[in-house]
């Protein structure tokens, strides 16, 4: 079975590592794998051919499709003539609905959907176009694929087809995100960290919706009574050049306790090393980042949005958003159970990321649906 992948673009962000990590366990004897990038190979684009499946790009600038680009979206799908189209995000859900249109045969096109809709008032005002009109064609998608169960509801709230809704998690490597104990001492040993500091991490881009303010703040509350801490960011624009990050560390006096580390291409290293994983998002679909950190042993503080609450469960602590009090006196509570306290805690993090979302798990769902659709379609047909 051809499939083709159409997705926005292949930067780094959790929707294009996710479907990095589909396409390096699907199974290619039955499905033949093709991505076309709406903008430009990216990181994850030559990664993805590495694993020796086809890239093609159309090169859209700034959100703006040229006809060049759109003819060349059409001339690559028709050359290739898949059985399926998934398509991976906002943008290339769209893409892949209008290019299915150009085929001389039926197709059946997959949403995916990997993004919580919390307001509109938060998104690009083009990302808000795109959303609305998404809506009004959800009806033509054959299933809409959303990877936490919070954003279907989002979703359907904001009308898309209820009817379409299939929610598969993301999946974690957890051969890849292991304990460590050499990552724990060769981090501190990088960033000069004393061995007896707790390190308390955190690991995502640099937008609103992440609320590194709140992450900051509590921050500043906890250092009040807990001297011996230290903390890591790490993330595109994380980094000492962003100068709000950089001018609000400044202000709350955390300039040596804080550690800006940009973006990073050893996050499971570097995961392994936390004593505390912590998301402070305002919003989440199905956050990666807090399954990776479970995986690699560490108990995790988040904020109860998305689906971060039912991945967490009853091995780390969930606290209520933008609520800065509450975070710092969730991280006080998991200092103060100690290290055998938090080694427990961290066990039984893994365990339950094995059992529920393991990668391997989550492929063949993805697999299973591909194999229904084709044999409906086969069988109406004939």
């Amino acid at each position: 079975m051809k499939i083709i992948y159409i997705i926005t673009g292949l930067y780094t962000g959790g929707a294009e590592v996710m479907l990095y990590k589909l396409l390096s366990r699907i199974d290619r004897e039955r499905f033949n794998p093709v991505v076309i990038s709406l903008m430009d190979r990216g990181i994850w684009g030559d990664r993805i051919a590495t694993l020796g499946i086809p890239v093609y790009t159309i090169g859209i600038k700034e959100g703006k499709p040229k006809l060049a680009n759109i003819w060349r979206l059409i001339h690559i799908v028709r050359q290739l003539q898949p059985d399926l189209i998934q398509g991976w995000m906002y943008h290339g859900n769209l893409a892949a609905q209008f290019a299915r249109l150009f085929l001389f045969k039926q197709v059946s096109v997959l949403w995916n959907i990997r993004h919580s809709l919390y307001s509109l008032d938060l998104e690009k005002p083009r990302t808000t176009i795109i959303i609305k009109l998404s809506a009004q064609f959800s009806n033509s998608a054959t299933k809409i694929i959303y990877n936490s169960q919070n954003s279907a509801r989002q979703h359907e709230k904001s009308g898309y087809c209820i009817k379409k809704t299939c929610v598969i998690p993301n999946g974690f490597e957890t051969d890849k995100f292991i304990p460590s104990d050499k990552a724990y001492l060769s981090v501190r040993s990088e960033f000069n960290i004393p061995e007896n500091a707790l390190l308390i991490g955190l690991i995502g881009r640099y937008h609103p919706i992440k609320d590194h303010f709140n992450f900051l703040q509590a921050a500043a509350l906890l250092l009040k009574n807990y001297p011996n801490v230290q903390f890591v960011l790490a993330g595109n624009k994380v980094d000492w050049q962003n100068h709000i990050l950089s001018e609000l560390i400044h202000e709350l006096g955390l300039v040596k306790q804080i550690h800006l580390l940009g973006e990073r291409h050893d996050v499971p290293r570097l995961t392994a090393a936390f004593d505390i994983a912590s998301s402070s998002s305002s919003g989440e679909g199905f956050p990666n980042v807090i399954g990776e950190a479970m995986s690699c042993g560490v108990p995790c503080v988040v904020t109860d949005v998305g689906d971060s609450a039912w991945i967490v469960s009853d091995t780390g602590k969930v606290v209520p958003p933008r609520d800065p009090e509450a975070l710092a006196n969730a991280w006080k509570a998991l200092i103060d159970i100690g290290t055998e306290g938090r080694e427990a805690l961290g066990k039984a993090a893994r365990q339950r990321v094995i059992e529920c979302f393991s990668l391997d798990s989550v492929v063949d769902q993805y697999e299973v649906l591909y194999d229904n659709i084709l044999t409906k379609k086969t069988k109406l047909k004939g």
